[in-house]
This record gives C-alpha cells, sequence and structure tokens, in this order.
C-alpha cells in the first residue's frame, strides 16, 4: 500500500510539473495580440521629406513591449537608415528609451519615433521621424542645432538657461501653437539635468529659413538656433502634425557624459 502510495505520488508531482511547464511555455508563445505593430507593413521604400503619418490611421489596441526589440532593430536594416546617415547607435539608443517610456506609460502616441542625430553635421540630413506601426520612413530632413554647441557639428550641450546649445536626450512633444516662429511644437524634456529645462528655455521645434540648403550654399553650413531643433520653414506643418501629440524625440550625440548617466540609454 505504501508503494502504490508512493507511485501515485510520484505521477502527481510529474503531472504537475508538466502542466506548470506547458502553462510556463504557453505564456510565452506569440499570439495574435502580440504581434508588433512593426510588422503590419515593412514598406520597402523610403520617403524622405514625404506626407504626413495619414489622420485615418486606425488607432492600435496596444503600445509596444520589450519582445518588439528584435523586430524594431530589423527596422533598422529593412529601412537602410545606415545609407541615409542614421547612426547605428542613436538609432538602438533611441528604440531602448522608446521602449522603456512606453512600458511606463510615458508615450501617448508610441505610433511615432523621431530621432536627431548630432553626430552629423549641420549640412547633412539628421533628423528622422518614423512611423512605428507601419515600419516605415516617413521624414528625412535638415535641423539646425544651438550656436554655441558649435559651428558645423555640435559638441558642446548645456541644459542651462541662456547657453544658447542643444540638449541631449528624450523629449515628449506637445501640441502646436502659432508663436513668433510660426506653426511650431512645444518639447517636454523629460531626462533631469540634461533636457528638464526646455520649457523655461522655450525650447521649441519650429520652423526657421536658415534651416535650408540655399542657406548651406551660401554659407557653407546650416544656420544655428538658440537651443531649438529648427526645421526647414516649407515642413513644418507636415512634420509637426505628424509627431505631435505625446510622440518620443531623442536627440543624439556620441557624449560620453551624457551616454554613461542617462538612466534611458545607459
Amino acid at each position: 500500500m505504501v508503494k502504490n502510495l508512493s507511485r501515485r505520488t510520484v505521477k502527481m508531482i510529474n503531472v504537475l510539473c508538466l502542466c506548470l511547464g506547458a502553462l510556463f511555455s504557453f505564456s510565452f508563445l506569440p499570439s495574435s495580440h502580440s504581434l508588433s505593430p512593426v510588422e503590419t507593413r515593412m514598406s520597402p521604400n523610403m520617403p524622405t521629406e514625404g506626407s504626413p503619418l495619414s489622420p485615418d490611421m486606425p488607432a492600435m489596441e496596444r503600445g509596444f513591449s520589450y519582445a518588439d526589440s528584435s523586430r524594431l532593430n530589423f527596422l533598422y536594416d529593412s529601412l537602410q537608415l545606415d545609407s541615409l546617415g542614421l547612426s547605428h547607435e542613436a538609432y538602438h539608443k533611441a528604440v531602448a528609451g522608446f521602449l522603456s517610456l512606453v512600458i511606463l506609460g510615458e508615450v501617448r502616441n508610441p505610433g511615432v519615433l523621431s530621432i536627431i542625430d548630432f553626430s552629423r553635421p549641420s549640412t547633412q540630413k539628421r533628423l528622422f521621424v518614423l512611423d512605428m506601426y507601419n515600419g516605415a520612413l516617413v521624414f528625412n530632413t535638415l535641423v539646425a542645432h544651438g550656436r554655441n554647441s558649435g559651428k558645423i557639428l555640435p559638441t558642446r550641450f548645456s541644459n542651462r538657461r541662456n547657453s544658447y546649445m542643444s540638449s541631449l536626450g528624450f523629449y515628449l512633444t506637445g501640441e502646436p501653437f502659432i508663436g513668433q516662429h510660426g506653426y511650431s511644437l512645444r518639447l517636454e524634456g523629460i531626462e533631469k539635468g540634461w533636457n528638464d529645462n526646455a520649457f523655461h528655455r522655450s525650447i521649441i521645434m519650429h520652423p526657421a529659413d536658415y534651416v535650408s540648403e540655399d542657406h548651406i550654399r551660401q554659407w557653407g553650413f546650416l544656420g544655428r538656433s538658440e537651443g531649438c531643433p529648427a526645421i526647414p520653414t516649407e515642413l513644418d506643418r507636415p512634420i509637426i502634425d505628424s509627431i505631435r501629440g505625446g510622440s518620443c524625440l531623442f536627440i543624439y550625440s556620441p557624449n560620453n557624459k551624457y551616454l554613461h548617466r542617462s538612466k534611458l540609454v545607459s
């Protein structure tokens, strides 16, 4: 009787282990609800200064998770962003921080990720706006840096008022408004010590006539701002309307101090 009881006990334990194992494995199987929005369309086309995101795009039922990181990393190769000059490190730091912020519930508009790559000179197109739901590059255009950050390549950055330098790190976009520069977009710096003075410094995205190919041809470099990421005048509304309303903007530079100390990228 004792032997039979022992055998039944062992069988019960084995069955329980198998059930738990199956349950554990099942919880990590992909389902139709866990597919990344990026998988809906990996566009081989690469619009550089195209149309804004469609206003009637259907809302997604969910955001992104850390499981999407490999799919988002594939997007870099799929869109051939390296050939357009976007730094591999800039992209991957942007995606890492973007996913963290989405999971924390900070990003109200996870369908768009904007990256400014300040490892590139101002004479090159270094603003990249990505449609994360459909896996497409929506904009790739010029963007200015702060006048005290450097002439052609920005190497100095600050969070201080009246520094006239650019500030690195992650921002959340606000709502558009009409200001002294025209159609502009409020930016909220969310990294303490790096860009959280953006509001008090009046750091916004705005159009500027010095952000143009004509200015580069005449002067040999792009015009500079007081720290704002200024964009071409002809693209102010298309870009701003695409990224407004709580999307993520990442301003990158291979700045060791920031990369080692930022809680979102280090």
